[in-house]
Formats: C-alpha cells, structure tokens, sequence
C-alpha cells in the first residue's frame, strides 16, 4: 500500500553538539510497503530530502541538505512519536539527535 503526503512536525534536542541548531522540523513523507521517501527542514536550516528503507522503527537511507556532504547516510530509530539517530558535526563531533514526532495529517 502507498501513503503519500503524510504530514508530521518534530521537535528535536541535540545531545553533545556544539553548534545552535534548530529545533523545529516539518516534514513530509510517501512510504510504499518498506520504501520511504520524504522531505524535511532539517538542523541546519536547509531543506533535506531522503530516501531509504524502514522496519520495525528502523529507518535507513540516504539524505540530502547537510553541509558535511551532498549525500550522507541516514540512520533513525523511532518508537510510538519519540526518535534518536545518531549526528556528526564539521570536525568529528559526534551527538545524538533525540525528538518528538506528531502526525499532522495522514
């Protein structure tokens, strides 16, 4: 079964990172069985785009929009509207990413 256009909105806290990144993230996605795809404002302030795979609240993929690189990889647990993925900053910083994600419309 395809769902496209659903709509959710994130809040996020950054966890060991050193740069002021935003906390606020619309987001839409179309998922087609395990095939996701989608659109969001990410930490950065710019628009990402991804694709990947997602299972059992596993999600993983490739994404667009950060400055490390024009395509990074994707990794993201979610469980009932809370999530953490794993983030790196310019200079090998490492952090953690953990939110809140609402469905706004399905």
């Amino acid at each position: 079964m395809i769902n496209c256009l659903s709509m959710f909105f994130a809040v996020s806290m950054h966890m060991g990172l050193e740069g002021n990144y935003n906390y606020l993230h619309p987001h839409a996605r179309c998922q087609a069985n395990s095939l996701i795809s989608g659109i969001y404002y990410n930490s950065e302030d710019n628009l990402s785009f991804y694709s990947g795979l997602e299972h059992s609240g596993l999600e993983i993929g490739l994404v667009t929009g950060y400055t490390n690189s024009k395509i990074i990889p994707m990794i993201r647990y979610k469980k009932n509207n809370l999530f953490i993925s794993p983030a790196l900053e310019e200079g090998d910083n490492y952090g953690i990413v953990l939110g809140l994600e609402f469905i706004i419309e399905r």
